[in-house]
């Protein structure tokens, strides 16, 4: 088993192999419903609010729905998925800023837009390895996320305030499916 890549949440795969992420309709940000998952770590709630203003004041989101995991490392759970999902247009999760809650962000990305709901994940960029190997564990090699700078928990909010300035149109891109 020379090279295989593990799942480090311990679960048992929800697709089969060689399945692909199912392209949601993509959101039309003007009047929708973004949610926020943020995952506990030092400043990620921080950086989607800011987002979550920056979509609101430029694109005309009409709500956002600020939400937090339970536990950073581990992927969402199916209740929080589905409040989510029943609640909002578009998710935006993460920040992914270690190597265990990236690749559980990606996890997240994934399992939303399976159930048909576009969703932006953000990572630091030290963990890019971390968040693709969950990708490909999840049978959606290739996935698209966005990166910020790496570390985001050590950031003032003056700092994060400008990441998340930096990754918006990004953000908005994932989120709409413009290339």
């Amino acid at each position: 088993m020379a090279n295989a890549i593990l799942d480090p949440t311990g679960g048992t795969r929800a697709v089969p192999a060689g399945a692909t992420v199912p392209a949601p309709e993509r959101a039309r940000l003007a009047g929708a419903t973004v949610g926020l998952l943020a995952n506990t770590k030092q400043n990620a709630a921080l950086f989607l609010e800011e987002v979550g203003k920056l979509l609101i004041e430029r694109y005309g989101v009409a709500a956002v729905v600020p939400a937090t995991k339970a536990v950073f490392a581990l992927p969402v759970t199916d209740e929080q998925l589905e409040e989510l999902a029943g609640r909002c247009d578009a998710v935006i999760t993460g920040v992914g800023d270690c190597g265990s809650c990236s690749a559980s962000a990606v996890a997240d990305g994934v399992a939303f837009e399976r159930r048909g709901i576009p969703a932006a994940v953000i990572c630091s960029d030290a963990f890019i390895v971390t968040a693709n190997a969950m990708a490909e564990v999840r049978d959606a090699k290739g996935y698209r996320y966005t990166t910020t700078a790496h570390p985001v928990a050590v950031l003032t909010p003056d700092e994060v305030r400008e990441r998340a300035e930096e990754a918006i149109e990004d953000i908005v891109a994932i989120l709409t499916g413009r290339p």
